[in-house]
């Protein structure tokens, strides 16, 4: 199963790697985007759910790495306002190019 990073930068600056266990990450965030923080936990929860559910699916049992970020990202993003900004700066890796 393909891991991957999502970098970001947190409203107040900081920046961040987050780990997921599945490229789903790109069917939720987009690099080089900025999502109200209540957006990004959205995103970021329903793509962790689902990867968490294919580790299940893989292995069966759930990703525990899925929920610690999860809870990282909630726990990092608690302290702002629902409409102040995450911004996407990376997702490593990329997904392959299509080919025509």
């Amino acid at each position: 199963m393909p891991e991957m990073t999502v970098s970001v930068r947190w409203p107040d600056g900081r920046g961040a790697d987050l780990y997921s266990p599945s490229l789903v990450m790109h069917d939720h965030l987009s690099p080089g985007t900025t999502y109200t923080v209540d957006e990004f936990v959205t995103r970021a929860a329903t793509a962790l759910g689902i990867a968490s559910d294919r580790v299940r699916a893989k292995y069966g049992f759930a990703c525990t790495s899925a929920a610690a970020t999860l809870e990282e990202i909630r726990r990092e993003t608690a302290p702002f306002a629902a409409a102040d900004t995450v911004q996407v700066l990376r997702m490593h890796p990329p997904l392959p190019e299509e080919k025509p």
